[in-house]
């Protein structure tokens, strides 16, 4: 490790050398370093024969794959996207000849390339399966293995990647050639990459998805967490939830530990700058991986291997969790089947779209820390942290959230003919349609608002005519969790919140005032019933009585003129 160190610090001098500023790792050996090859190995992957100092870049990791491809019927390289910049993306399967229809298990690495962890893992894997007597793994499940999902960035890789994590040398970026978050893409599809991957969803529908990732900051004595969106309490599918919170959460606990790790549920903190403030719970939308494997009914893991862990390390427990993932399908595929079944039969009549944490915690927790320090910084002038590597156990308390805001699903949506873009995304997504082939006359809630950058707005029963070619989207059908959350206008993951719709305006412009006021002192002096309801409104309402803005507004809204000054969101609801 200091040879690592010394490395480093010549790389990159030592402005940028924030791995020696890391409290020391603890010494740690477990059983899982017996999955190492031996040196001098004909099948020793790149990692390994750096002692996981390094890790290959794109072109050396497809060599490797390849050349296993070439020496086993068991492995075989698909493409199945190319990257923003042009790269193939690849996955590598894992089957036995002649085996079909068996449940998948698809595992993605490289989505934040500096968190590459997956990839080295993944490959160790491939080769005992291939060569070492581990095809056993495959009886009952098929492995779909994606060893680089940002390649662009795993090839925008620098010594000054993510100084925070220990190991490997060289780490890519973030965000991809985009400069896009691709775990913040699912909803939107903006990328090629996640837009394949959504594909690779919809074709193997695998009974389990893995997404695998390192975790930020905050220093604990756990090497290996993972999670499930809303860890299985605020969860959208619950029965594939349950599945994963005690059936996979067991098998995988307990062989980590067998290994040699320490493994728990991701931490997700209320404070990380202030870690004695516990621990949070929270729903997920379907812009994550996790939340999207919640919202179409998949089992979905994150895994978030501690990032001041060494990389050696991080591997290891990674082998092992794909491992049981796979021994654990093979044995539960049926529970799995009839948990995805029983998730995409439902049908909630509501959504939330709104939440916040709760000020009473669920329930108390023992968390096995380390000790901090704080200390008064020069430069920050303010507090700051300083982990001791000293382990201590913790009591933390974990809170959950509770809902805000609420909406009523309808029976179906529609969507005119003249919307082609938000009916291709929907099919993007797998979510299925019904189109008309000659004009219909239908009474549909529509939402009216100022401008395309609302959220909400006023909603009221019309009779509008649509086109032919116009869709109908059915909330009975497999993806309706993800319909209703594209679609809804209030969805912090809808087509509204994406900013498709930022440049819309209405018909016409708002009445100005000095022409609202005598338009509405007209109503008033024509329409008695409007009055009377006005000196109504401003004597119940102060706030109403005391604006002048919201005083004309009042009269605005109930006069012809307001249908021209509102627009109309797009997505037309059937009423209840």
């Amino acid at each position: 490790m200091k040879i690592y160190s010394a490395l480093l610090l010549s790389l990159v001098g030592a402005s940028a050398c924030a791995f020696d500023l890391l409290p020391p790792p603890t010494a740690w050996h477990g059983a899982s370093e017996q999955l190492i090859a031996a040196a001098g190995s004909r099948w020793i992957t790149p990692a390994e024969q750096s002692d996981f100092t390094t890790s290959p870049d794109y072109a050396a990791t497809l060599r490797y794959l390849r050349a296993l491809a070439a020496a086993s019927d068991k492995i075989s390289v698909h493409s199945f996207g190319v990257s923003y910049q042009g790269r193939e993306l690849v996955y590598a399967r894992a089957s036995k000849p002649g085996a079909a229809n068996k449940p998948v298990v698809l595992v993605q690495a490289g989505i934040h390339a500096a968190e590459i962890d997956g990839k080295d893992a993944g490959l160790m894997l491939l080769r005992d399966i291939a060569f070492r007597g581990r095809d056993d793994l495959l009886d009952q499940v098929d492995l779909v293995f994606i060893p680089i999902l940002n390649v662009d960035a795993h090839e925008n890789a620098s010594e000054l990647g993510r100084p925070m994590q220990r190991g490997p040398l060289r780490k890519g970026s973030r965000s991809n050639a985009q400069g896009l978050d691709l775990n913040r893409d699912y909803a939107r599809l903006q990328s090629p990459e996640i837009a394949a991957v959504v594909k690779l969803l919809q074709r193997f529908d695998p009974a389990l998805y893995i997404d695998i990732h390192v975790s930020d900051g905050t220093d604990f004595q756990y090497d290996i967490t993972y999670t499930f969106a809303g860890w299985g309490t605020y969860a959208r599918s619950p029965a594939t939830a349950h599945w994963m919170m005690t059936a996979y959460h067991d098998d995988v606990s307990a062989a980590l530990s067998k290994q040699g790790h320490l493994p728990v549920i991701y931490p997700s903190w209320v404070d990380p700058d202030a870690p004695a403030q516990g621990l949070r719970i929270s729903a997920e939308g379907p812009r994550y991986s996790t939340g999207y494997g919640d919202f179409i009914g998949v089992p979905t893991v994150l895994v978030e291997n501690h990032v001041m862990k060494p990389y050696k390390r991080r591997v290891l427990g990674t082998y092992v969790l794909l491992e049981q993932s796979l021994k654990t399908v093979g044995r539960e595929h049926a529970r799995i089947a009839a948990a995805k079944a029983q998730d995409r039969a439902a049908r909630p009549e509501r959504l939330m779209v709104r939440w916040e944490r709760e000020q009473v915690p669920l329930r108390m927790t023992t968390f096995k820390g380390y000790r901090y320090d704080s200390y008064e910084s020069p430069v920050s002038g303010a507090h700051e942290l300083r982990w001791t590597g000293e382990a201590q156990d913790q009591q933390l308390p974990v809170y959950g959230v509770r809902a805000t805001r609420e909406v009523t699903l309808p029976p179906a949506w529609w969507i005119s003919a003249e919307h082609q873009d938000l009916i291709a995304a929907l099919r993007a997504h797998g979510i299925r349609m019904e189109a008309i082939q000659a004009p219909r006359t239908l009474s549909l809630e529509a939402t009216r608002m100022a401008s395309g950058k609302e959220r909400s707005g006023a909603v009221a029963v019309k009779t509008i005519t649509l086109p032919p070619g116009s869709v109908r989207i059915p909330a009975a059908q497999p993806y309706h969790l993800l319909a209703a959350a594209l679609l809804e206008a209030e969805s912090d993951d809808g087509f509204l919140a994406s900013g498709r719709f930022d440049q819309a305006l209405a018909l016409e412009w708002r009445l100005p005032k000095h022409l609202l006021a005598p338009l509405a002192e007209q109503m008033m002096a024509n329409d008695p019933k409007l009055r009377a309801e006005f000196q109504d409104a401003i004597a119940k309402d102060a706030t109403l009585a005391a604006s002048r803005q919201a005083r004309l507004q009042w009269w605005e809204a109930r006069s012809d003129y307001a249908e021209r000054a509102l627009w109309t969101y797009p997505v037309y609801r059937e009423p209840r």
